[in-house]
């Protein structure tokens, strides 16, 4: 099934899921997956892994419903597979209160293994919203995700674009989550 064909959404949503997310180096693996297919052998060389490392975590993502075989092709007798995201947006569910946010955690892991000397637009910026206009920035930046993922052409390097919009906890509430 060639990338363009697979579907637009998958939800993790099985306890399989969630573990094989949640690991760093399937979440880089899922990465290299994102625009093309790739083998075994181009995942070890492009994560940094061993390729015995490699198959197991693709065979982990597979088992999950997260990656499957797109393609294969036979090399001096041996089958080669060609991985691809299961789909191509995957969404995670809400952590819910004290859980651990992975999509977030991945993130910073992703920000702090990046390049130093690389181009970065990092900003926090604390804003006093209406309710309306906390809905309508939230809209807002996810339709331009989307505009740019429509506009992603898989010929150019990876750019990473991360937004959180929430409510920090309440003053009283970290105080006493403190205790």
């Amino acid at each position: 099934m060639p990338p363009e064909d697979l579907p637009e959404t998958l939800h993790v949503s099985t306890d399989e899921q969630l573990r094989a997310v949640s690991n760093l180096t399937r979440h880089r693996i899922m990465a290299v997956l994102r625009f093309e297919p790739a083998t075994i052998t181009q995942i070890a060389a492009r994560v940094g892994l061993a390729k015995g490392s490699s198959s197991y975590h693709v065979r982990l993502l597979e088992r999950a419903g997260l990656v499957k075989v797109v393609r294969t092709r036979k090399v001096r007798g041996v089958t080669e597979r060609y991985y691809a995201m299961a789909a191509r947006t995957l969404v995670l569910p809400d952590p819910g209160e004290g859980g651990p946010d992975v999509l977030m955690r991945h993130a910073v892991a992703d920000l702090e293994a990046a390049p130093a000397d690389g181009e970065r637009h990092v900003k926090m910026a604390h804003l006093r919203l209406t309710e309306e206009q906390f809905a309508e920035l939230g809209a807002r930046l996810e339709a331009l995700a989307d505009e740019y993922r429509q506009l992603s052409d898989p010929s150019l390097p990876d750019a990473s674009l991360v937004f959180a919009l929430f409510h920090p906890a309440s003053r009283a509430r970290a105080e006493e989550d403190a205790k």
